[in-house]
């Protein structure tokens, strides 16, 4: 492979958007909509144990808005990303899988708050619903993971190349 075009995928698009070479946003950001959502399925499942579950449904859908804020934020920066990527290469189609599983794990993030929205006050464990599509969700979002960890750790897309690497094994 022409290294100029390795070289592009590891370069950022915009430094101050996007992070400077060798420490990418994304990956930080992606903390915030993988921990709430994981979160809330854990308030999820408790509702179903604990006598009185209105504060784990009410906690739940605040940790899936927070995770849906969080997403986007993830999506701006990590499409800056997709944009530092040579179009036609298998990185570049790998990123766009991730990107598009993401858009749809965060899409049905929108539509389980919105189905929750109307049973907010109610003292009730969260229904089958919004249960199974919570599941669903950190199912693909495990998959789109993958492929970030693909993206980073097999193609390197904005990871510092070998010789600067280098540095942090100098004795």
């Amino acid at each position: 492979m022409d290294l100029e075009v390795r070289q592009h995928g590891k370069q950022p698009v915009s430094t101050a958007l996007a992070g400077p070479y060798g420490h990418p946003f994304h990956p930080i950001l992606v903390t915030v909509p993988i921990g709430a959502w994981v979160g809330s399925l854990v308030f999820d499942v408790a509702s179903h144990i604990v006598e009185s579950p209105g504060f784990l449904y009410q906690g739940s859908q605040w940790l899936i808005a927070i995770g849906v804020v969080g997403a986007l934020a993830a999506a701006a920066v990590g499409f800056l990303d997709l944009l530092s990527i040579p179009v036609g290469t298998p990185a570049f189609r790998t990123a766009l899988v991730h990107m598009s599983l993401n858009l749809l794990v965060t899409a049905a993030y929108i539509g389980n708050f919105l189905w929750r929205i109307g049973d907010y006050d109610k003292p009730a464990a969260v229904g089958a619903g919004p249960l199974v599509l919570s599941v669903v969700g950190l199912a693909a979002l495990a998959v789109s993971g993958y492929l970030g960890g693909k993206l980073a750790y097999r193609y390197g897309v904005r990871v510092a190349d070998e010789a600067v690497q280098s540095e942090g094994f100098r004795t």
